[in-house]
């Protein structure tokens, strides 16, 4: 009969395996549901804030990993679900930029086009608004 130590050397790396791949097919789902939910938000007219703050929502909680999932990586997982299907979700790639900081909501597409160029190259509007650029803060 095999002892205990050949038992956990056979049983821990494939319990370790089990591990791993389970939350991926989850990640998969959750990313879908994500998806629906930014996609359908924004296109009835609601701003990325309000739309990514339900998304991000339903993924960290839905999430059956070990770790929670980090804002950043919830705006990759919808942008790679919203890239594998475009058939899916129309219209919902031009809001994908402010998943990551981009400007191209009705709002402030017509704010930067008002804004004045500075001496220095930058918007005036970029330069009061630095923590646009760092939307994701732990």
């Amino acid at each position: 009969m095999a002892s205990l130590r050949t038992r956990l050397a056979v049983l821990l790396p494939m319990a370790g395996m089990l591990l791993v791949a389970a939350p991926v097919e989850a990640a998969s789902t959750d990313s879908k549901k994500g998806a629906e939910i930014y996609c359908f938000m924004r296109s009835k007219g609601n701003d990325h804030s309000v739309s990514f703050e339900a998304s991000y929502a339903l993924i960290k909680r839905q999430s059956r990993g070990v770790f929670k999932t980090s804002p950043k990586h919830a705006a990759v997982m919808i942008t790679e679900t919203v890239v594998e299907e475009p058939g899916s979700y129309p219209d919902c790639g031009q809001y994908l930029g402010d998943l990551f900081g981009g400007k191209t909501s009705k709002k402030s597409s017509s704010t930067s086009s008002e804004s004045t160029i500075t001496s220095s190259g930058f918007t005036s509007e970029a330069s009061t608004d630095w923590d646009a650029d760092d939307r994701y803060s732990y």
